[in-house]
């Protein structure tokens, strides 16, 4: 299976999360905070969205950090992704 995203939608898949800070403590699954870094997977068309034209300016394979609240998770098999308003990134990590 596929995603492709409609409008100025973006599919994210979630980079791992640290297991350990940076002193060395060890975390647990369940106190790791959900990482708001994450790699672009597929972008959609863009266009007019609600009257405004929308340039789309990530690409698939860059890494984002986005809104903290942001977007729905899906699950699809065994991946897990997270779909996005543009809007909702809030910047490009260049390395």
């Amino acid at each position: 299976m596929k995603l492709k995203p409609l409008a100025d939608r973006v599919v994210l898949k979630q980079l791992e999360a640290e297991e350990t800070t940076a002193s060395g403590i060890v975390l647990p699954g369940q106190s790791q905070e959900k990482p708001q870094q994450a790699e672009v997977v597929a972008v959609g068309p863009g266009g007019v969205v609600d009257g405004k034209e929308v340039t789309m300016y990530v690409k698939k394979g860059q890494q984002v950090i986005y809104a903290k609240y942001a977007g729905t998770d899906v699950k699809l098999g065994d991946d897990e992704f997270v779909i996005v308003k543009q809007s909702d990134i809030l910047a490009i990590v260049e390395k």
